[in-house]
């Protein structure tokens, strides 16, 4: 069986969650025997492959303008779905979602996975917020069969739309940690194993990675220690908040490290006295879920796609309250370095790729 995928800016080492969850989904489906091309957003990807652990790789041209990326990009993908053959057409997030009548006229089979309400996010203008609202209804109304990553997305369906049948609840996923050290990366970024916070996200307004800087320096200005804080992540469009955050970090003496994957990543997420994810907006945020595997104590904001996760009462901030943030980053940070077992059964990403395979099986036919 032929899926083609759509919606994702790419794979592999791309920044962001659509595209971390679809770079540990589909070599698993093709793994189990399934054909799976990805069609990436050229400007993002610059390796040359047209191949990566089993899965082929497409790239076509697309406009990096945020406003006009994601729909033009989409309209091209469903095209070259068509002109392969495929038997399914997986789409992935509302902003692409708002052409899946098109792919429907065009005789396809869509499977569509809604990670999430983006008009919530800052970033949008009325106009954009807009025409997701639409992309999310046309997703819903109209795909064959919808994947939600959480039940909070499961039940605003239910809600909005009257949709119930051939929806399914998958969760995000995680890998098993990969414990690890790297001295030379933390000299080269002047923090030491156990003395910093960490903060792992995109630089854009709704993960209020600006009210964990505030909140920190409140610690700093109460405590004597030398913990720090450092930020990983960057931007995908350089604006006004990325560059004023940025600007916020470095005088305030936070470690930036830009994006980061591999060993760097795994060596700051084994070593860190504490995360922290102060987001007014997410989906099922794999951040998180990479966190808690490494057995990390957690500080989170206390929305809805967070308080999913059914951590502790006290792990949980209320979302833009900084002087609260600063008193839950002063518990983490006075007290002694600790692993915690978090239930992470229902975050494999085997098993979420076997209910995947399900869906392709019983609509493809």
């Amino acid at each position: 069986m032929k899926i083609v995928v759509a919606g994702t800016r790419g794979i592999p080492n791309v920044m962001g969650g659509v595209e971390t969850h679809c770079e540990e989904l589909f070599p698993r489906l093709a793994r189990r025997g399934f054909d799976v091309i990805v069609i990436r957003r050229k400007s993002y990807v610059c390796d040359g492959l047209k191949e990566w652990n089993g899965v082929r790789l497409v790239d076509i041209e697309s406009p990096k303008k945020k406003s006009f990326e994601a729909i033009v990009h989409t309209f091209r993908a469903i095209n070259e779905a068509k002109r392969l053959g495929a038997d399914i057409l997986h789409l992935h997030a509302i902003g692409p979602a708002l052409l899946v009548p098109y792919a429907k006229m065009l005789g396809m089979k869509v499977v569509f996975t809604h990670h999430g309400p983006d008009y919530d996010r800052d970033k949008w203008g009325f106009a954009a917020k807009t025409m997701l609202k639409l992309g999310e209804r046309m997703g819903c109304l109209f795909a064959d069969e919808v994947i939600v990553i959480s039940d909070v997305i499961r039940k605003l369906i239910k809600q909005k739309y009257g949709r119930t049948q051939h929806v399914h609840l998958i969760y995000n996923g995680v890998s098993q940690p990969e414990v690890c050290d790297f001295p030379e990366y933390f000299r080269e970024l002047g923090i030491e194993k156990g003395k910093y916070i960490l903060g792992m996200c995109r630089f854009v307004p709704e993960k209020n990675l600006h009210h964990l800087i505030e909140a920190f320096l409140k610690v700093k200005k109460e405590m004597d220690t030398d913990i720090r804080l450092v930020l990983a992540g960057d931007t995908d469009f350089e604006d006004d908040y990325s560059r004023k955050l940025k600007g916020m970090a470095r005088r305030s003496g936070v470690v930036l490290t830009g994006f980061i994957k591999g060993r760097k990543l795994h060596s700051l997420l084994a070593n860190c006295r504490g995360f922290c994810l102060p987001s007014s907006h997410e989906g099922l945020p794999i951040a998180l879920l990479e966190a808690m595997s490494y057995g990390v104590k957690v500080v989170v904001s206390d929305i809805p796609a967070n308080l999913e996760v059914n951590l502790n009462k006290e792990d949980y901030f209320p979302v833009g309250d900084v002087n609260v943030l600063a008193g839950k980053l002063k518990a983490v940070m006075e007290h002694p370095l600790e692993h915690i077992n978090y239930d992470m059964r229902k975050y494999d990403w085997e098993k979420i790729a076997d209910q995947v395979a399900g869906i392709y099986q019983a609509g493809g036919k």
